[in-house]
């Protein structure tokens, strides 16, 4: 009997053991991220599927698609992406879910949403115990979470002009999280300019109550947090209409993202 608790004992420390060892390599990996970014290549099946999939990507000239590649390398490999509910993240769900994290911030070149390690990825909607209800995404900055369900994810790319994108509207409710975190990477909006926006989401929202044109779904009218998120959405869904109805607030956006959407081939500074 005692042999046996101490063969149990051994092989259970033995596990422990390797546990630890294959975090600490997994740690590893993801704090080296950025040399791993610039002394591997880009992996061409990474290329395929942003050629197949993320018209975002189609759209820019040669020097500033192989900047997009390689801020979603950084992406990838300095995120773990976690499966919930299925067998395992392909490729596909990689590279189409780092392609919207850079299609957000492909103006910021230092940021990357460092604080936000994990990327969740549910096959359907998921419920949630804490709100008891459905949910198709969410961040959650005490865990550094990013939860995406992915079929409405792949639901916004193949609706462009829908307004209801899961990967814009997570990404950037993590963007803007990300600015006010103090790690390596925070304060990168202008206080000023995002302080504009606010304004301007009470100002479109008060209109919104009164009657007037709403060009967003009441939804953004929650708190500034989720106006930014449904504006994003609306910034990259539907730039045209979004200049034409609300000009000072998308020229706010240009300015924050450091980037415009209708100009996509010749995007600021990067």
């Amino acid at each position: 009997m005692w042999l046996s608790l101490l063969a149990m004992a051994v092989l259970a420390a033995g596990f422990y053991y390797r546990h630890q060892v294959q975090e600490g390599y997994r740690y590893v990996g993801k704090r080296a991220a950025p040399l791993r970014t610039i002394i591997t290549p880009v992996p061409l099946r990474f290329k395929e599927i942003l050629k197949n999939y993320f018209p975002y990507y189609n759209q820019l000239k040669p020097d500033h698609k192989r900047k997009f590649e390689r801020k979603l390398v950084y992406f990838i490999f300095s995120k773990y992406f976690i499966p919930r509910n299925f067998g395992g993240v392909t490729d596909e769900m990689k590279v189409l879910i780092a392609a919207s994290a850079v299609q957000l911030t492909f103006g910021l070149p230092r940021v990357f949403m460092a604080h936000f390690n994990r990327i969740l990825i549910y096959p359907d909607d998921y419920y949630s115990e804490i709100t008891r209800r459905y949910h198709r995404g969410e961040v959650n900055p005490a865990y550094r979470t990013i939860v995406l369900s992915w079929r409405s994810f792949v639901m916004g790319y193949l609706q462009p002009t829908g307004t209801t994108n899961v990967g814009l509207h997570e990404m950037a409710h993590a963007l803007r999280l990300q600015n006010i975190i103090r790690v390596n990477e925070f304060d990168f909006f202008d206080a000023e300019l995002l302080d504009v926006f606010d304004q301007w989401a009470d100002r479109v929202c008060a209109q919104m109550e009164e009657g007037g044109v709403r060009f967003f779904r009441p939804y953004a009218c929650t708190n500034h947090q989720e106006f930014f998120a449904v504006a994003v959405e609306n910034f990259f869904e539907r730039p045209a209409a979004f200049k034409k109805e609300l000009p000072e607030l998308y020229g706010v956006m240009t300015r924050l993202l450091n980037q415009d959407p209708m100009t996509i081939t010749q995007p600021a500074a990067v």
